[in-house]
């Protein structure tokens, strides 16, 4: 740690940013985005996520032996010209290679995806903008949000800051989330901690999953 960020760490905690918000009782699983668009290092919104996937791939086991909801999300385009994705569409060339009609919006085949597992297809950053995911969570009674996926400056950081302002605990799994830009995860994930989020380490998160942290 650099002499400005330990800087840093000490002014934040004099101001009582980072408080814990802890786990409550009904989590729910939000695999955001590993989809072949991103997961696939050759294409160009992809990264290496090989380690991410086996972390969440991890956190899908001890989620669904608890009996919790898990919820994939994808981003689609179904207009060839981009039009639904708006201005946003014209940020980033790579967005072409989200069009539904293509392989690049589909689920990364090394999940372990159920069944009856919902995937839950949005157009913008936050999993939560202009789709059905609040009255989702809202109808299992969840009360906190467990997040993998990625990228963790984009849609998961984008995806937690909703989360709480809705109401819901956001708990950031570090192991199992990524990005294309080093920097930018490990500065994302900082900045959820000290405002928006709990950053809780992939172990402490399968022992609460597991039940092992409660009396």
């Amino acid at each position: 740690m650099s002499g400005a960020e330990r800087g840093d760490k000490k002014f934040l905690e004099e101001r009582g940013f980072g408080q814990t918000l802890g786990f409550g009782t009904h989590p729910a699983l939000l695999v955001v985005d590993l989809i072949m668009a991103f997961t696939d290092a050759a294409r160009p919104l992809g990264s290496n996520l090989d380690s991410q996937i086996a972390a969440t791939n991890r956190l899908i086991e001890a989620v669904r032996r608890r009996g919790a909801p898990i919820i994939f999300t994808t981003v689609s385009y179904s207009d060839p010209g981009l039009k639904d994705a708006g201005v946003w569409g014209l940020k980033m060339k790579g967005t072409s290679s989200l069009i539904e009609k293509g392989d690049g919006p589909s689920l990364d085949p090394r999940l372990d995806k159920a069944a009856g597992d919902p995937i839950l297809s949005k157009k913008y950053a936050s999993c939560f903008f202009g789709t059905d995911l609040v009255p989702r969570l809202v109808t299992d009674a969840v009360d906190t949000l467990i997040i993998a996926g990625c990228t963790t400056s984009g849609c998961v950081r984008a995806s937690a800051v909703d989360a709480i302002q809705y109401g819901f605990r956001p708990i950031v799994v570090p192991e199992a989330v990524g990005d294309r830009s080093q920097a930018a995860h490990d500065q994302s994930l900082a900045d959820l901690h000290w405002k928006y989020a709990d950053v809780v380490p992939l172990a402490a998160t399968l022992d609460y999953l597991n039940g092992e942290d409660r009396a």
